[in-house]
């Protein structure tokens, strides 16, 4: 599983880092950024939660 956050589509809500810290960080602007490409499994199961919480759609899941 890979994670990336469309940077166009993103408004800077942060509910990606509120749900999964793990995973997600956020910049200087308060825009979120994404810890690690690859999902290691441990986290998986949250960053499934900040996908679908996250208002604009703006976290890319790929389940290869």
């Amino acid at each position: 599983m890979r994670i990336r956050i469309d940077k166009d589509v993103c408004s800077g809500h942060g509910r990606c880092f509120t749900v999964a810290s793990e995973a997600f960080d956020f910049d200087d602007e308060g825009f979120g950024v994404v810890k690690f490409e690859t999902v290691p499994a441990q986290f998986e199961a949250v960053v499934r939660r900040a996908v679908d919480g996250c208002p604009e759609q703006a976290i890319v899941l790929d389940e290869d």
